[in-house]
């Protein structure tokens, strides 16, 4: 949508938004000089027509041009009129209010890495499900965006601080290993520390930083999700949870050899992302984690900002204009 940014002439990756503004309204006047130029055309064409009655000997004018004009040759002065519109609209500056990747957004991935992550009710597995899924975040996340990585089982862990490489977060995700208890209230609080020591480095407005946390299960050690949901009020934090897998699962562990069975608690997940203003997710295949993930980037990734769209009636205005020289040499040999 800004200017370059097109990948052809005629791209459907713009249009004209309903929120369209000038920057330089006063430009737009010299489309009084089109007007202008239409309605001497038109008059120029009745001037001609009465010379052409006055010319009585109609036989002799059969032999002289037995071609005459009709109606074809007003059309390349209809593209060359509508061409010089578009670009005296391009040199008013217009522009939109978009939605344009925001260069200091923050996000903070919380993997859950609990035991109850190798049920295999998500193919090929929950935790295997969870890297595919992050890994794809990572390359659709606009280059600008800072990711950070947490992951929690019996503790939290910071594997990597919010940054724009994404080989460091990539490496981190696909090295994440499975460990005994779930610690929820421990990650959210790692990963605000993280965010907010990340933070401090910019001066003036603060930038738009979420915490997205991923779990299959509930709290059974660490601090409680009480006290993670007010920290993260105090920090101005939100905490989108997505709880991943179904009801069905089960896990198998070499000191019972019964089936051990791992719903996923909504619940407890949901009211976390309530507390904090965040957003509650369900996904029970991977292919809808990864609709999640790419959503929330979209969400936090992105900010309104005015950007300049001359550049699309430009382009546009030099089609006409190509059209009505084209035109104009097929139908009279010869330039407008």
């Amino acid at each position: 949508m800004s200017d370059g940014g097109d990948t052809g002439l005629w791209s459907s990756k713009f249009d004209i938004p309903n929120n369209l503004e000038f920057l330089l309204p006063g430009r737009l006047w010299w489309l009084l000089a089109i007007a202008g130029l239409f309605i001497a055309y038109v008059v120029m064409q009745f001037i001609r027509r009465g010379a052409a009655v006055r010319f009585t000997n109609v036989s002799l004018l059969d032999k002289i041009a037995p071609q005459r004009p009709n109606w074809r040759r007003h059309i390349p002065a209809f593209f060359l009129l509508l061409g010089l519109a578009g670009m005296i609209m391009a040199y008013a500056e217009p522009a939109a209010v978009s939605q344009v990747p925001s260069e200091r957004a923050t996000i903070m991935l919380a993997i859950d890495t609990s035991l109850s992550m190798q049920a295999e009710d998500v193919v090929p597995s929950r935790i295997d499900g969870a890297k595919e899924a992050a890994t794809t975040f990572l390359e659709e996340v606009p280059e600008e965006i800072n990711i950070g990585l947490v992951s929690f089982n019996g503790i939290a862990t910071v594997r990597v601080p919010p940054t724009t490489n994404r080989a460091a977060v990539r490496s981190a995700i696909q090295g994440l290993d499975l460990g005994e208890a779930t610690a929820i209230g421990e990650a959210i609080f790692a990963s605000i520390d993280s965010l907010e020591t990340f933070i401090t480095e910019f001066e003036g407005d603060v930038p738009p930083a979420r915490i997205v946390l991923m779990s299959d299960g509930e709290t059974t050690v660490g601090r409680p999700d009480a006290a993670a949901v007010d920290r993260a009020r105090l920090a101005g934090i939100t905490v989108s949870t997505i709880a991943f897998g179904t009801d069905g699962g089960v896990i198998e562990i070499p000191e019972d050899p019964r089936p051990i069975p791992v719903p996923v608690n909504e619940d407890a997940l949901a009211e976390i992302a309530d507390g904090t203003g965040g957003e509650f997710y369900e996904a029970a295949t991977t292919d809808e984690l990864t609709e999640i993930y790419t959503d929330i980037g979209s969400a936090v990734a992105t900010q309104a900002a005015r950007v300049s769209v001359g550049s699309w009636f430009a382009g546009r205005a030099m089609i006409l204009i190509l059209i009505a020289a084209a035109l104009s040499l097929v139908f009279s040999n010869r330039l407008p």
